[in-house]
């Protein structure tokens, strides 16, 4: 056991030596809920920043990770007895690793009932939820963590100002507390999360299979899911993209915008929209190699649809809200990209890549409104360049520039 302690001191030790901690929004809310819940999960995409924000924002906890054979021996032999060791204060990185503790933390925080007694932080969403429904339901506060936001980068002077340059370079916070290139990070990044992910959420042979899945995932974003289409160029089954797709969202590498059904149009898309997590790894699953690759790219319109919704995703989590957005898109192929509902009232997002605001931008914002009338309580047109302007069409937004919009 000593042995155990003196790892863990040397870890945190060179953690803090060599690891630059970038400031999270989701902080605030993380100390909130201390104060108020038994037990704090907190899950994200392998590599988001889990580890990092927990252990700066609870230097008083002790750390145990449960991917450490050492440890999850201790845990899965003797639990009763690695819980009076670990028996308060405990931050339990990748818990999901042994879920059966779980049963006995139950017992232990009930028995206990002291506020923030333990976190849990694992990267497979699935897995640790599963555990969590299973036997801490009631008990535990969720909240997320994705990749850095826009406002998190430039608490750090690390906002790119190029927009090719945003898409391109990712937001994982390793890109920059370690200055790594996305030519360094996002192979190795891959590798780690099909061969850790992806093998032990399901039973895939195949994973250079899988690996063109999630290229042609890519090629995709921001369009209605097709799932026969998407099957057909794979070369499985539609039953199985659909699984495919449930484990890319399952370890929060994409999510899907579903379309909002109101009877404003009854020919509307029923798909929902595919979207990655991040642009830059996108863009490198694309084979966009260097940020000017991107000036000229086929996809660079959808990356940059793709890094407006998705910052806005983060956004809502970071903040400790569950995201109710939604897309429209009729028969006409009229679109609105993003749209959010609150009390009966609607807020409408076009979303266009073009540096020069153009008058045909606000073209499919006033047909919606002129469909929905007074429901339409704010309009936006978010683009690639500076400006941000008040028109009688829309307020418009510079990319750089989200805060406030939902």
């Amino acid at each position: 056991m000593i042995l155990f302690m003196q790892i863990q001191s040397l870890t945190l030790l060179l953690h803090k030596k060599y690891c630059m901690f970038i400031p999270r929004s989701l902080s605030t809310r993380l100390l909130d809920l201390k104060e108020k819940f038994r037990v704090i999960s907190l899950t994200g995409p392998r590599q988001s920043g889990k580890t990092t924000l927990l252990r700066n924002l609870f230097p008083e906890y002790r750390y145990v990770s449960l991917e450490n054979p050492d440890y999850q021996d201790f845990a899965l032999r003797d639990p009763r007895h690695f819980l009076n060791v670990y028996d308060r204060y405990v931050i339990f990185d990748e818990a999901q690793r042994v879920p059966h503790l779980f049963n006995y933390l139950q017992g232990k925080v009930d028995e206990d009932n002291i506020p923030g007694q333990f976190i849990l932080s694992g990267s497979q969403n699935y897995l640790l939820m599963q555990s969590i429904t299973q036997s801490l339901a009631g008990r535990v506060a969720l909240s997320y963590l994705f990749p850095l936001t826009f406002s998190e980068l430039e608490g750090i002077d690390s906002m790119p100002e190029d927009l090719n340059r945003a898409l391109f370079n990712g937001y994982y916070p390793a890109l920059y507390e370690q200055s790594l290139t996305p030519a360094d990070f996002y192979p190795s990044y891959m590798e780690a999360y099909l061969e850790r992910d992806v093998r032990s959420l399901t039973a895939i042979h195949d994973l250079v299979q899988f690996r063109n899945f999630v290229r042609l995932c890519a090629g995709r974003i921001g369009q209605p899911l097709n799932y026969q289409s998407l099957a057909s160029d794979v070369g499985v089954s539609p039953v199985t993209v659909k699984s495919w797709i449930g484990i890319l969202e399952t370890s929060h590498m994409v999510f899907v915008l579903p379309p909002y059904f109101h009877n404003f149009n009854k020919r509307i898309t029923k798909s929902p929209k595919l979207y990655f997590y991040d642009t830059g790894l996108a863009a490198w699953l694309l084979g966009a190699y260097n940020e000017t690759d991107l000036s000229t790219h086929f996809a660079r319109g959808a990356l940059f649809e793709n890094l407006i919704v998705a910052e806005m995703v983060k956004q809502e989590y970071h903040a400790g809200r569950r995201p109710q957005l939604y897309f429209w898109k009729d028969s006409n192929q009229r679109e609105i990209d993003v749209l959010a509902e609150q009390a009966g009232k609607l807020t409408i997002v076009e979303i266009k890549s073009g540096m020069t605001i153009n008058p045909h931008f606000f073209d499919n914002l006033l047909a919606f409104q002129k469909m929905a009338g007074d429901a339409v309580l704010h309009s936006w047109l978010i683009y690639g360049g500076d400006d941000n302007q008040q028109r009688s069409q829309a307020t418009v937004r510079s990319w750089r520039r989200l805060e406030g919009i939902l």
